[in-house]
């Protein structure tokens, strides 16, 4: 079983960067592709980004991508969400998930997962 510690949220003014991370507490994440999704207070769940067992591939939801960047750091068993540009909008608690994967290259583009975090809450002050 996965363990995943969200850790890196907090307060920054619009325009302003902030880099979240998620940390395997118990387990590895080798033989699992990653995903960052978040919930805003009254919204459904949006995934925002995904990267592949092998780093080799990444995707990003479109409310996202050119901001956000996600990476991987296997011997550390760590995964990163880089945010920049950020917008009051992406005001949510960020999870970060996991979901076995057989294919290394495969990532995963919708909120699925087997494990996920407790979350690290994300507030962008305008």
């Amino acid at each position: 079983q996965v363990q995943l510690v969200e850790s890196g949220g907090g307060l920054v003014q619009a325009g302003g960067s902030l880099r979240l991370s998620c940390a395997a507490s118990r387990g590895g994440l080798s033989n699992y592709a990653m995903t960052w999704f978040r919930q805003a207070p009254g919204k459904e769940r949006e995934f925002i980004a995904a990267i592949s067992r092998n780093s080799d591939n990444s995707h990003y939801a479109d409310s996202v991508k050119g901001r956000f960047t996600i990476s991987r750091d296997s011997a550390k068993n760590t995964v990163y969400l880089e945010m920049n540009s950020l917008k009051p909008e992406d005001t949510a608690i960020y999870y970060c998930a996991a979901k076995f994967m057989i294919n290394a290259w495969r990532v995963v583009t919708g909120v699925e997962y087997d494990y996920r975090g407790q979350g690290t809450q994300l507030t962008v002050s305008s």
